[in-house]
């Protein structure tokens, strides 16, 4: 923005960064869960709201993901043995079996599989996040979600 002729110009970048309000991060894990080699990461996509879920998966699709959407917790457990997902992107208030108990069977039936598991959920309080990695979430993202964020996160998987 400039106040005249001869008066200078402000100039606004913005960039993106992480902000722990956001995005939080447990404790990383040593294990490196994609190469330059493999083919693009599977994402399964847990969300009970059909917008949202047709969204993220559009989205995700375009940044070069396999996804695969499912809307309730007992189809992601049915979905992540035969779906081979590195990543979960799961939706903690699902009806019926929450994303936290989803998380601990998709712990308990993953073996030797490792697989990130986030948490995408409108829970944002500082007892969600205890709540959300105590259930073997390895991130969780609070609602809304920004893409920018999301982009930032996957990115940070990748290099892990």
């Amino acid at each position: 923005r400039s106040e005249g002729l001869g008066k200078g110009s402000e100039f606004l970048v913005r960039l993106p960064i992480l902000t722990t309000g956001r995005h939080d991060r447990a404790p990383a894990s040593e294990t490196k869960l994609f190469s330059n080699a493999s083919p693009a990461p599977r994402v399964l996509l847990v969300e009970d709201n059909p917008d949202a879920a047709l969204g993220l998966r559009l989205l995700l699709k375009h940044l070069g993901y396999v996804v695969q959407a499912v809307h309730d917790g007992p189809a992601a457990l049915a979905a992540a043995p035969e779906f081979h997902p590195q990543i979960v992107l799961l939706d903690i208030g699902l009806p019926g079996m929450d994303g936290y108990e989803v998380a601990r069977r998709m712990r308990l039936q993953a073996n030797d599989e490792r697989q990130i598991l986030v948490a995408l959920t409108g829970y944002g309080r500082e007892e969600d996040y205890r709540r959300s990695f105590e259930a073997g979430f390895d991130y969780h993202l609070t609602k809304p979600i920004h893409v920018d964020d999301l982009q930032v996160m996957l990115a940070e998987m990748e290099a892990r």
